[in-house]
């Protein structure tokens, strides 16, 4: 093992396109000595790394990836860990963080770990369909590859009972069918037919594709691995084509910014049954 302190960047390079990846993201990719990804990741940045020592692999080879990153990095080398979107997010940031734990790394030790954050796909998606995220929602992969089903389920359940905005990644994949029908079954439990829903294909991508529909409807669409689906709360709208969840201003404001009766600026909401309180 080289003396020497080895850099290991693991870097989010968003949904691919240049001018969506960070410039922090791009400085680590061309400093680095060795990038190692997935192998469709690595052809998004394949105009970056020419010349590089490169290690790419396959689906489902994650923990090889992440093995083979850490121990380059720790003999020394820069390494950059390419994920697609943010790598902390369904990304590969966790797993080198159990290779680390599994090495009994410690901080100081080599190599040194640089996390370096992208554009997720829910943000490129939602920007491509309107602003669908400006009030709470969640994230759900309807993958069980790694996760019972049932847990799953029932994460889908309770987040739709309790009206977030809702964005499924990995909803459907050439043997995984199902999971998506029962997802809608789940959802309009608690939702009408006509919310809103977004499906957007391959974000800021060359064969980047977007639909906005509705709960009833969705399921009439392609839904495959590089779809995200958006699903909208009790409160998301359509508006000349886009999908809008919105904040809440008017609980307390009027339309020319005049306050509610009741309300006040910068303090909680007051809600009916408050008001039916204090009068009480």
């Amino acid at each position: 093992m080289s003396n020497s302190k080895g850099v290991l960047s693991v870097v989010g390079i968003g949904p691919g396109a240049g001018e969506h990846t960070t410039p922090a993201a791009l400085s680590a990719i061309t400093e680095a000595e060795l990038i190692v990804g997935y192998t469709t990741y690595i052809k998004l940045v394949w105009h970056l790394i020419e010349g590089k020592d490169i290690i790419r692999t396959g689906m489902t080879e994650e923990i090889g990836r992440a093995r083979a990153a850490v121990e380059r990095a720790r003999a020394g080398e820069k390494v950059v860990l390419i994920s697609s979107g943010d790598a902390g997010v369904y990304g590969m940031a966790g797993l080198v963080f159990e290779v680390l734990r599994d090495i009994e790394w410690k901080r100081g030790d080599s190599p040194e770990l640089r996390l370096i954050p992208g554009m997720t796909a829910l943000n490129s998606c939602g920007s491509l369909v309107g602003a669908p995220l400006v009030h709470d929602f969640c994230a759900i992969s309807l993958s069980d590859l790694l996760t019972p089903w049932p847990v799953i389920a029932r994460r889908i359940d309770a987040v739709a009972s309790a009206d977030f905005v809702i964005g499924l990644y990995n909803p459907a994949s050439g043997r995984r069918t199902r999971q998506i029908v029962e997802a809608q079954t789940i959802i309009r439990r608690y939702r009408e037919g006509t919310t809103p829903v977004a499906l957007v294909k391959s974000a800021y991508r060359k064969l980047q594709h977007t639909i906005l529909t509705d709960l009833d409807h969705f399921l009439e669409y392609e839904i495959g691995m590089l779809t995200t689906v958006l699903v909208g709360s009790s409160q998301t709208f359509t508006f000349e084509g886009y999908m809008v969840t919105p904040r809440g201003y008017t609980n307390k404001y009027r339309s020319d910014g005049e306050v509610l009766p009741g309300q006040r600026p910068g303090f909680s909401l007051v809600t009916a049954a408050d008001m039916g309180r204090k009068v009480e």
